[in-house]
């Protein structure tokens, strides 16, 4: 035989030299959930190693973020007051306000994400205004506008809205161009699944829906070609990053979005993606290490320039101290 590809795996350093993909702790974003309080660090049951902060506790988690020179933590916040419309979330004294300005002025090296959003707001756990038990799109807009706003004179380094209400990323847009954030990025939750896979977060960020479900806003899993139309609409809008979520169960749009947009692609490693390897790893039934380095390759080589994970913090640990085999 004169084409034997297995001349190039004799060695780890030959294997290495000739990797297609390599992650990097450059890649990943820490979300961190952070209660209204004081001495908040909770564990989430559903979640190994997730923890929900009060805003005097996050030296202890984002001291980790530091050292393991993971570049960039999303916040999603737990307030202690809801309403119907979730007005917490623009007011100038939020628990997410809060916390961007205690991090931005004691870890000013990380980039500080927001997730612009409702459910964890409002008293129905809907993400937006709602008639007749409905979620009223364009109502909505202008609580965005609202939001992002507060975040970004909070000192945001970037917002991520997550609603999936149509014209979001354009409203936003406009609303931050008026008012002198020209220059904020917008990582648009471009597509996003109406997905099981999210349960443990809704322990984590107590945003559980009161009644029915999101799929009228959220994407049917079953859809892939719609999800590159939302794209597109994100893209059109001014989008500076485009995301898909969940991440390991729709690896083939990661890699359609990749193949055709010309900006970067964000991947989103969902809760119920890392809560099932940690079960796993917990009964002995996988090598919990190896399988998340793995998992995390796999979204890299669809696509993925950004990987959002609770994962972020043990992976980067490993990438700092050995290249992955």
């Amino acid at each position: 035989m004169m084409n034997r590809t297995r001349r190039l795996r004799n060695s780890a350093s030959l294997r290495r030299l000739v990797r297609e993909t390599t992650l990097s702790v450059n890649d990943f974003v820490y979300p961190l959930f952070i209660e209204e309080g004081q001495d908040i660090v909770q564990p989430v049951t559903s979640m190994p190693g997730v923890h929900r902060y009060s805003v005097d506790r996050l030296p202890e988690i984002m001291d980790r973020v530091v050292a393991a020179r993971v570049p960039a933590v999303l916040l999603f916040g737990i307030p202690a007051h809801k309403d119907d419309t979730g007005s917490e979330t623009w007011n100038e004294a939020g628990i997410i306000q809060q916390a961007i300005r205690f991090i931005k002025k004691n870890y000013p090296q990380v980039t500080v994400i927001t997730d612009v959003c409702f459910c964890e707001y409002t008293s129905h756990g809907h993400c937006g205004v709602l008639v007749d038990e409905y979620v009223d799109n364009d109502a909505t807009l202008g609580n965005i506008q609202k939001q992002v706003l507060s975040h970004a004179a909070a000192g945001a380094d970037m917002v991520a809205p997550s609603g999936m209400m149509d014209g979001t990323v354009a409203a936003i847009r406009e609303a931050l161009d008026a008012n002198g954030y020209a220059n904020l990025p917008v990582m648009a939750y471009s597509v996003k699944y109406a997905s099981s896979f999210y349960g443990p977060f809704r322990e984590a960020a107590d945003s559980a829906p009161s009644f029915g479900d999101r799929k009228t806003y959220q994407m049917d899993p079953a859809n892939s070609r719609e999800g590159l139309l939302e794209a597109e609409y994100d893209d059109l809008e001014g989008a500076d990053i485009l995301m898909v979520k969940p991440a390991i169960t729709y690896l083939d749009v990661v890699k359609s979005i990749k193949d055709i947009f010309n900006k970067p692609i964000a991947a989103y490693n969902v809760s119920g993606e890392y809560a099932m390897i940690k079960a796993a790893a917990a009964n002995g039934w996988i090598d919990g290490e190896k399988v998340m380095m793995e998992l995390l390759l796999s979204i890299k080589r669809a696509g993925a320039d950004i990987i959002i994970t609770y994962f972020a913090l043990e992976a980067a640990e490993i990438l700092t101290k050995t290249q992955y085999e």
